[in-house]
């Protein structure tokens, strides 16, 4: 994980989700300020432990529909903490879009093996939609890659989540992955 996180914040990378469904509280800690030493000016996001975010010094929570609720967790960190929660479809979107949260995240966009049970995928039709109902910054999630990340900012996404298509095969380079992302993105805003 170490290596892999330097090799991230080498290549640029300045905004990072830790996620870790597996780990006892006190490894995600570990982990956490681990990552906090290897990225100490980047806004870093704790995955579904509300209970951890201030413990680990974390800018945010990003939240799953069973997580605790967003307002209940704006009531429990203050206002200075982001929240992002992620949504599958309409009703979700509208309840997150409603709330207190600071950014929506919809997918899965495509299929995803990062997940154990993933939701129905919502297609680009379902990140269009998703921005048609919704102001707030839209993260794309799920199955994101080098190949279709245009077509999802295309689509309305102010942003797209990346987990798979970063992990380098036999003799890749993850700087080299995380540079080519940024070359198609950078290409988007233009």
């Amino acid at each position: 994980m170490e290596s892999f996180a330097r090799e991230l914040r080498q290549a640029g990378i300045r905004f990072l989700q830790y996620r870790d469904k597996e780990a006892t509280d006190e490894i995600v800690l570990e982990r956490a300020a681990l990552l906090r030493s290897i990225f100490p000016d980047s806004c870093l996001i704790l995955n579904d432990r509300v209970s951890l975010v201030a413990a680990a010094r974390y800018d945010g929570i990003h939240l799953g529909q069973e997580d605790l609720p967003p307002a209940q967790t704006r009531s429990t960190l203050g206002p200075d903490v982001l929240i992002g929660v992620s949504t599958h479809g309409e009703g979700q979107l509208r309840s997150a879009t409603d709330g207190p949260a600071d950014y929506v995240a919809i997918g899965p966009v495509f299929a995803t093996s990062s997940k154990q049970d993933p939701d129905p995928v919502v297609g680009l039709e379902g990140v269009r939609a998703a921005r048609a109902m919704t102001a707030k910054p839209l993260v794309a999630i799920g199955g994101i890659t080098r190949s279709n990340c245009a077509a999802v900012i295309q689509a309305g996404a102010d942003s797209v989540a990346v987990i798979s298509d970063l992990i380098p095969r036999s003799g890749g380079s993850t700087g080299k992955l995380v540079e080519e992302f940024f070359a198609v993105l950078s290409a988007q805003t233009r």
